[in-house]
């Protein structure tokens, strides 16, 4: 299975500059497999220690931290030779380890010729009360579940790939294969992007065995909470994820607790929500009413929404019957439109880092997201059918006087004087230049 990730991969593999890596990413989103397919595709050799099912292993870094020394208690460990510029080295659940996650400190200053990879489902919740994290001297990156281009790669549609990375200029496509895209985009919002489901959907194409797969990875994740989460937060955490349908069901997608259950308040949820972001299970979009760079300086943490990190498994937990994806476009516009938005929001948060902003004026008007490419913000608003009515982002753009104003909608790519509507396919495309 072809991965964007490949090509970042091979960048940090090249740079001069390069320091102990650390994938980050939910539970099985692909972490592994993109580890383990790298280094078969760039390496002579691998080693792949897995801190979570060899347990035994953690000794080695109970002594001496010293890489070298580490280099050869592996290589008897494990009867094999490390070959300084040939074997890529994987500590897989590294966040089972403190003392292997520090060990990557002393890789990036003593022995930087070797080549290690780190990835850990739950990493982001160690940064955040680890004094032994390595900071400054490990370079990051991200995956996600697989994106629409990604899915189309793998259902074999490199070809309308292909054509829809090279769209230069906002001109609408030919009818045909705008429609054709469409239908892809339906039968992906219903799978989306977990590798699992992606591939069973590849060999039997059966809908109903792809909502199976969902579940189960829900109950997976579910089990993570009450395996990893603060005791004291389980049930809070588990209150919040199960909220995230009914809060994004709302005309106003804004998180409201009351949601979760009467009278919940936000001091109550702060932590679990916390947790779900760090783990990378949901974004969080901060509202803003003065759009000016850098956003964080001018976003409220009070007032959010939040999104899950697959849209699929969104549709899974909101019980969404497979009868839609062929239901016309009932897909896209299925309780107000919230799988459009969670599609779009996933979109963002893979190319901003999982910043995600949206605006507000009062009670007036709200644009569901604020972007920036280039120095330049631009509001971003969704629609999940093909109604024209953009009054917010008239308000929006009476007030703050952007260069221009975008839309994504299932409607074809086009430009009316300063507004382009993006058709929802090319959201892994945004923004084109003109």
């Amino acid at each position: 299975m072809k991965r964007n990730i490949f090509n970042k991969l091979q960048q940090w593999y090249q740079t001069p500059r390069r320091k102990p890596l650390v994938l980050l990413g939910a539970r099985q989103v692909g972490k592994t497999y993109s580890l383990k397919q790298f280094g078969k595709e760039h390496f002579s050799s691998m080693l792949y220690i897995n801190l979570e099912t060899e347990p035994q292993v953690h000794r080695l870094f109970h002594g001496s931290l010293d890489p070298h020394s580490l280099i050869k208690n592996l290589e008897i460990y494990y009867n094999t030779t490390i070959d300084k510029k040939n074997t890529l080295i994987i500590f897989d659940e590294i966040q089972e380890s403190p003392e292997a996650l520090t060990s990557l400190k002393y890789f990036c200053e003593d022995a930087p010729e070797y080549c290690v990879a780190a990835a850990g489902s739950l990493l982001g919740l160690k940064t955040k009360r680890s004094k032994g994290f390595p900071v400054g001297k490990v370079n990051f990156l991200s995956l996600y579940p697989l994106s629409f281009f990604e899915y189309l790669q793998a259902i074999g549609q490199s070809k309308l790939v292909d054509y829809l990375l090279s769209i230069k200029t906002i001109e609408p496509l030919a009818e045909p294969l705008h429609e054709r895209a469409l239908d892809h985009l339906k039968t992906y919002l219903y799978i989306g992007g977990m590798p699992e489901a992606v591939q069973q959907y590849v060999k039997h194409e059966n809908l109903l065995e792809i909502r199976d797969i969902q579940n189960e990875i829900i109950k997976a994740y579910e089990f993570d909470f009450a395996k990893h989460a603060p005791p004291e937060l389980v049930i809070r955490i588990t209150e919040v994820w199960h909220s995230l349908p009914r809060n994004l069901a709302k005309e106003n997608k804004k998180f409201i607790f009351s949601a979760i259950r009467e009278g919940a308040r936000a001091r109550e949820y702060d932590a679990a929500i916390q947790w779900l972001i760090d783990a990378k299970l949901i974004y969080r979009a901060v509202n803003i009413t003065t759009p000016r760079l850098p956003l964080p300086a001018y976003g409220d943490n009070s007032a959010f929404k939040l999104y899950m990190n697959d849209v699929g498994l969104l549709g899974a937990l909101s019980n969404l019957e497979s009868r839609t994806v062929i239901q016309g476009n009932a897909l896209f516009t299925e309780f107000k439109g919230a799988l459009t938005e969670n599609f779009v929001a996933a979109n963002l948060a893979a190319l901003e880092d999982d910043k995600l902003y949206y605006w507000t004026s009062g009670n007036t008007a709200e644009v569901d997201f604020i972007t920036h490419y280039a120095g330049k913000l631009y509001p971003l608003e969704v629609k999940s059918g093909t109604s024209s009515k953009k009054k917010s982002l008239y308000i929006y753009d009476e007030r703050n006087h952007p260069e221009l104003l975008h839309r994504t909608s299932p409607m074809n790519l086009k430009r009316d004087d300063r507004m382009c509507n993006y058709p929802l396919y090319l959201m892994e495309h945004y923004p084109l230049s003109s």
